[in-house]
């Protein structure tokens, strides 16, 4: 009887590799979540303005535009395996430099340079991680996968917490620490092998087929991965035919999503102590208790993304903005509330943080898959790093229009998924990849219907309009 990757259920080698590129990730949410405790100190060690300590916590994001646009191709060009290994040994060595930085100029070059390797880490981790993982099991592999982000962001709050009273020089440490947990996750991810659907893009039968025996045994079928073989790698394949509308879909949600979470996430204690949790470290505390939330919302994803991947990015933007709409017109809300509305907002906006890895993969064909997973990452940091640039601006002017500007936010991306969200569960790569993926999409008339009928077309023709 022969053994299929689509088919098979994850074992040893499926959650090992499921769990190193969820590694990559816990760096990711460290390096951008630690800034956010360390910023404050930042900011009166070196006397910031609101634009210059706006442009130290959003340099990474626009990093991440970067490495997103540029890695994401390299990657497909290159192989998966190259820039797994590359992009963490940097988040080793800049993180340890960030401690001897002596003015905001260097230390905002070195997290734009940190932004590039999460940038190219976030285009490899989940292409990877969805093309080991099974047809039924690649959902909620890619859900913990990307709660690691949350991990790594609680991990940082309360590292940052623990470092606050270890002298003048606190906010260096809390900024190097990251390198610690990139050292464990760099020796963890050697030996990972490389993809077999990648390898097959680019001709590597043997290669291939020799991974896939590692993995599955001797009676391993390569048959139905080779439908993607000699896939081309040619950047603005994921702006042509059936693709464009799925770039843009992908983009656009990821930016909703994002905006409002890193100008929360990056800002937690300025916004809490604003809100009324202004007393000793309470705002700092309530940034760790309120990153519980946001692990268990990331976890919570496992119960709703085979159920339906459009419905449940529907549910969670529509869920989001109740909290933060509540916030902009309470006037004083007290602490109790406030976390109870932010740990609200945390279990709805990231119970579908999973689909930033999960729909990019399985939109777009193995050629260009990195690709189109770079690209959403970069162009998804865009509103990020507007978000994490004017949070300071805005919360200095009111923080109840802050919260209503986020809930705005997410009633876009809801219209955003409404109108192009396709649905993929339950469909193979080779499936969910084709030029007929985007059924589930709104198809009744106008934009919807247009779209969905676009998705029926060949993917490699030019749509028109």
């Amino acid at each position: 009887m022969t053994a299929s990757l689509e088919k098979t259920r994850p074992g040893r080698t499926h959650w090992l590799i499921t769990l190193y590129a969820g590694g990559g990730e816990l760096c990711d949410g460290y390096i951008l979540s630690i800034i956010g405790v360390a910023l404050p100190l930042i900011t009166m060690d070196f006397g910031l303005g609101s634009a210059m300590s706006g442009l130290v916590g959003s340099a990474s994001l626009i990093g991440m535009f970067v490495g997103g646009l540029v890695f994401g191709y390299v990657t497909d060009l290159i192989g998966r395996q190259k820039v797994y290994l590359a992009d963490i040994t940097a988040f080793i060595v800049l993180s340890a430099a960030q401690f001897f930085v002596t003015d905001p100029w260097t230390l905002t070059l070195l997290r734009f340079a940190m932004g590039i390797a999460i940038g190219a880490d976030f285009a490899i981790a989940g292409t990877i991680a969805s093309e080991f993982a099974p047809k039924r099991s690649r959902g909620p592999l890619l859900v913990v996968m990307v709660t690691m982000w949350s991990v790594g962001a609680a991990l940082a709050y309360v590292v940052g917490w623990a470092m606050l009273t270890t002298g003048h020089d606190d906010w260096r440490l809390m900024l190097a620490s990251s390198a610690v947990p990139a050292a464990l996750i760099l020796l963890l991810r050697f030996g990972t092998p490389e993809s077999p659907r990648w390898l097959l893009s680019k001709g590597r039968v043997e290669e291939a087929t020799q991974v896939l025996k590692r993995m599955l045994g001797p009676d391993a079928d390569i048959a139905e991965l080779e439908e993607e073989a000699a896939a081309p790698t040619r950047y603005l394949d994921i702006f042509r035919g059936v693709y464009r509308r799925r770039t843009v879909f992908i983009g656009v949600f990821w930016a909703c999503q994002l905006l409002p979470i890193y100008a929360i996430t990056t800002y937690e204690p300025t916004i809490l102590a604003s809100l009324g949790l202004d007393h000793g470290d309470s705002a700092y505390l309530g940034a760790v208790a309120l990153q519980i939330f946001f692990v268990l919302g990331s976890l919570s994803g496992i119960l709703f993304v085979n159920r339906g991947r459009r419905a449940l990015l529907l549910w969670s933007f529509a869920l989001a903005a109740v909290p933060l709409l509540v916030l902009s017109l309470l006037a004083d809300p007290g602490p109790a509330a406030v976390l109870v509305l932010f740990g609200l907002f945390g279990l709805a906006s990231f119970s579908s943080q999973c689909l930033q890895a999960i729909y990019p993969s399985e939109l777009f064909p193995t050629g260009i898959r990195a690709t189109a997973n770079g690209f959403a990452t970069g162009a998804s940091r865009i509103g990020a790093a507007i978000g994490t640039w004017g949070a300071p601006v805005v919360l200095g002017h009111s923080t109840r229009l802050a919260m209503f500007l986020a809930a705005l936010i997410c009633g876009i991306g809801w219209l955003a998924s409404y109108l192009l969200a396709p649905e993929t569960s339950g469909q193979t790569l080779a499936e969910s990849s084709g030029p007929g993926t985007g059924s589930g999409a709104r198809t009744g008339s106008g934009t919807g219907s247009r779209a969905a009928s676009a998705d029926r077309t060949d993917p490699h023709v030019t749509e028109t309009s």
